[in-house]
């Protein structure tokens, strides 16, 4: 009896102990797309990843909880929020919803996840962001500059993109302010930002390893721009300056402390020809001090602080840098150096832009780079092999040479941003490496070096906006992989300052035509969401709120060329990241944006619906919008009212999937009646019954995008067909027609012609840059234009949508859906794709042998997908189940495909 009752005692025990939840506890943390920010001025938004215990396949989360508190150890009982158990699937921009939040507020936060059994799992780790100065009154500091420099910018040169300016200003203003700690410090935080470059010192220590800080933005006003080259009235959106918080607590010491500044002309103050310069150098900086018995300090910029010349002797963005380090000062920015000869700093005017929290990644040095090759030339004089091209720097590890011996570097890829001067101060060994510019190259030649170059002595920098892999492919076709690494590169070397560049050695301005053809390719390639929430609103701020109008380059420089297909970016890079990762807000916040340009657009539109180049202005005049056109494409293209009239439809249709997607459904209409009006226009136009067609360079591509009449597709077609075999499997489009023309192909029943495209090695071609040696992407087809240009790579998304073949879905977008359609080639035995989405790891690795067809696809958590797999006739598909050994066969498509649901996991299916 006795053991009869142990027994069911011990079987109630096992029924009531509770089950263990399938999912880990919640990582990759992020507040605002940043893991643990500095600063935040925004109600933040939360997202997290849910993973699962094991290889269990279908889970989900279907609910979660969030505690946010003002300290790590409060988080057991939350101060400023619990959202309790919230049941949804929700893990993407979570808004937070508890206590108001206060300026340079320290919040700490932690989540966990139930699984689709309804079980909680483990609390994440903390994550934590702070709080900026929300209020313009929290700001006590005063912008403060050097007393020798005018509050003006430096004027442009005269002569056209050579010009040079007659002189480049005084060199850097050091900045120094000492202060005393008398009691035992809780909390030290310092808001912190210099225009256009700073860099900020603390006790004799640079604080942070950011470079080429603040990022760009509109920073103000600036009368020049209404009548420079490309003209635009100063009446953007939104201006503002992005300030930086840096937690300095452990870098104070009770006693005296010091800190400084070193200010760098930047973009702030460029003097070059398709710029447009705001003003001289200044600096804004707020200490604030918290004490453990609840007192407060604030240390503030203003004219109490000194400054001096810095060995920088000249810093232009585009003129290099020269450091002469016999005027270093040794502990200038620490508590014991004697400054008494230095100057008041004075004050100066503050930026017309709104100071904004730098909730954005910065520049970083991303990869150093030893010398493949040194090779002496003479006397001194070497060339230097790094063996790809970086933009960033040369940092000298070893230089010594006699006081005022000048060693000079010159940079191969470099145009038009200058070279290198580093003077010797005569003492011992130093380490050297540029502050406020960066250059461009592969190679460089150094003049003047004592004694002999080693290995050793100096390294490459690369320099960038911090930004991380998110995505590998990988396949048996060598030169794709080698197309895919160099434009990874370009991309890389382009991004500074929280905006790409068209090239990062010429204009080094942040077009946006190029940005919006690249994007797709970036988006699948990096994790690239912090970077465009920050630049998608320099978009939006340029805006011309009174006409729609989006310039050609944002933040704006009135050098950038461009037309209808560059301010297309304002609704097509909301969308392209709204497919990609899912953030309803980003098209939220850019849906005005979008129906602005739409409204801009429609007033070059005659009365056929075709988009003009040219029209007439309120006062009868005509008028014409500047326009490139489908630029550099390798021969004859299609004019430019075809590329505007795409464009126009483009953005209609986008603005109209955009309204439904944010339940606007009669708006969706208008817009969707709007593409449709323009959609009939361009076929009328443009379509040459003659030839079947619309046209080389493009207008076949450009038509079959939109989508062609039925009555006309076989013809359209066999057009393309007939002319991409005329030109012998080459592509013939430039940088828009390129964009689509692979998965146009591949879409339309010719992938096989969009692999041979991209196989070539002959002009034109990706492959033939690689003939050349390229590292990096270019701007043209031959070796003309920059030899650095990323706009090329958006063509690239056919080797992850359809060789590979994962897409988003746009019912359900981030890739909450995914779609596995791979259109493998029999030239190709392997690909392999993964990308980090919202929801974790997503992958299709295929192998293709003697027809037989085998599939690896990874579905992360919260994800479910459709997978189609190819097969031939004859031919039947089936999933492996890893958890049962049996074969589960899926549904037969009516295009050679056979069709399977499958949730999140790892699944395995094979063709025989």
């Amino acid at each position: 009896m006795r053991a009869s009752l142990i027994i069911t005692a011990l079987i109630a025990a096992a029924c009531n102990t509770p089950q263990t939840s399938n999912l880990q506890a919640p990582s990759q943390l992020t507040c605002e797309y940043l893991s643990n920010p500095g600063v935040v001025d925004v109600v933040p938004r939360l997202a997290w990843v849910n993973t699962t215990t094991s290889l269990q396949r279908n889970e989900k989360q279907t609910a979660y909880q969030i505690r946010v508190a003002t300290s790590e150890q409060q988080l057991e009982e939350p101060d400023l929020w619990n959202s309790e158990k919230v049941s949804s699937e929700e893990s993407n921009r979570v808004v937070y919803k508890g206590k108001e939040l206060t300026s340079g507020q320290d919040c700490y936060w932690q989540v966990r996840s139930w699984d689709s059994n309804d079980k909680p799992g483990p609390w994440s780790k903390p994550g934590r962001w702070r709080m900026g100065l929300l209020k313009k009154s929290d700001w006590k500091a005063k912008w403060i500059g050097a007393p020798w420099q005018n509050e003006s910018a430096l004027p442009k040169p005269d002569g056209g993109p050579d010009g040079v300016p007659k002189e480049f200003g005084p060199p850097a203003p050091m900045l120094r302010k000492t202060f005393d700690v008398s009691k035992k410090i809780k909390r030290a935080v310092a808001f912190v930002t210099g225009l256009g470059y700073f860099e900020f010192y603390v006790n004799g220590s640079k604080v942070g390893d950011d470079v080429l800080v603040p990022n760009q933005t509109n920073y103000g006003k600036r009368p020049g721009i209404e009548t420079a080259l490309i003209s635009l009235p100063d009446n953007f959106r939104k201006y503002k300056v992005m300030y930086l918080a840096y937690d300095i607590t452990d870098q104070l010491v009770q006693g005296k402390n010091a800190i400084g500044a070193i200010l760098g002309n930047g973009f702030y103050n460029p003097a070059k020809f398709w710029t447009e310069g705001y003003g001289s150098p200044r600096f804004l900086g707020q200490i604030q001090v918290s004490y453990e018995d609840g007192s407060e300090d604030i240390i503030t910029s203003d004219t109490s602080w000194t400054v001096r010349r810095s060995p920088i002797v000249r810093d232009m963005v585009y003129y290099g840098e020269i450091y002469d380090a016999r005027e270093e000062q040794k502990d200038w920015s620490s508590p014991g150096y004697n400054d008494v000869q230095w100057e008041k700093a004075i004050e100066r005017t503050a930026p017309y832009g709104e100071l904004v929290a730098h909730t954005a990644h910065t520049d970083k040095v991303m990869e150093q780079l030893k010398p493949v090759s040194i090779e002496r030339l003479g006397e001194g004089h070497y060339k230097v092999d790094f063996g790809k091209e970086i933009s960033g720097w040369v940092k000298l590890l070893n230089v010594q040479g006699p006081a005022g011996h000048a060693i000079d570097i010159a940079f191969n890829g470099n145009l038009y941003s200058g070279d290198n001067r580093y003077i010797c101060s005569g003492n011992g060994p130093a380490t050297y490496a540029p502050r406020f510019n960066w250059f461009v190259f592969s190679g460089v030649e150094i003049k003047n070096w004592p004694g002999e170059l080693k290995t050793p002595d100096l390294v490459a920098e690369a320099v960038n906006t911090y930004i991380e892999p998110s995505a590998k492919f990988e396949t048996s076709n060598t030169l794709f992989n080698q197309i895919n690494t160099i434009w990874q590169r370009s991309q890389l070397d382009n991004m500074h300052g929280g905006i790409a560049s068209d090239c990062p050695h010429r204009e080094r301005s942040g077009y946006t035509g190029d940005a919006q053809v690249a994007c797709p390719t970036v988006m699948q390639n990096f994790e690239s969401r912090n970077f465009y929430h920050k630049w998608v609103q320099d978009m939006l701020e340029a805006q011309n709120v009174e006409t729609g109008y989006v310039p050609n380059g944002a933040p704006w420089q009135p050098g950038c060329g461009g037309g209808v297909a560059w301010g297309a970016a304002i609704c097509i890079i909301p969308w392209e990241f709204y497919m990609a990762y899912g953030s309803r807000d980003m098209l939220e916040d850019n849906y005005d944006g979008m129906k602005g340009y739409v409204r801009y657009m429609e007033t070059w539109v005659d009365k056929e619906g075709i988009m003009l180049m040219k029209r007439k202005n309120l006062q009868g005049e005509e008028v014409q919008w500047y326009n490139l056109g489908e630029w550099v494409a390798p021969g004859p293209t299609v004019g430019s009212d075809m590329v505007h009239t795409f464009y126009y439809w483009y953005c209609a249709d986008i603005t109209a999937r955009t309204a439904r997607a944010l339940g606007r459904e009669q708006e969706a209409e208008q817009y969707t009646a709007l593409a449709d009006k323009t959609k009939r226009a361009f076929h009328a136009r443009f379509y040459q019954k003659a030839a079947g067609g619309y046209g080389d360079g493009g207008g076949n591509i450009f038509a079959l995008k939109m989508g062609v009449p039925k009555e006309q597709y076989e013809e359209v077609v066999a057009s393309l067909r007939k002319s991409i075999a005329a030109k012998g499997g080459h592509l013939d489009t430039g940088i828009f027609g390129t964009r689509f023309f692979f998965e146009v192909l591949a879409e339309n029943g010719m992938n096989d012609l969009a692999f041979e495209a991209l196989n070539k090695k002959t002009v034109p071609s990706f492959g033939h840059w690689i003939e050349l040696g390229s590292t990096t992407s270019r701007e043209q087809w031959d070796e003309g234009g920059s030899h650095n240009h990323p706009m090329f790579g958006g063509g690239l998304v056919w080797f992850y949508r359809n060789l590979a073949g994962m897409k988003s879905d746009e019912a359900q977008p981030g890739y909450k859906h995914i779609i596995v359609k791979p259109q493998p080639v029999t030239a190709v035995s392997h690909t392999s794709y993964t990308l980090q989405t919202p929801y974790g790891e997503a992958g299709v690795d295929w192998k293709l042998n003697d027809a037989a067809f085998e599939m690896n696809v990874t579905v992360p958590v919260g994800s479910h997908a459709t997978v189609y797999v190819p097969t031939q006739q004859g031919q039947k598909a089936s999933l492996a189940s890893s958890e049962q050994g049996d074969q589960m066969n899926g549904e037969v498509a009516e295009d050679g495909y056979t069709k399977f649901e499958i949730g999140s996991g790892q699944y395995v299916f094979h063709t025989k």
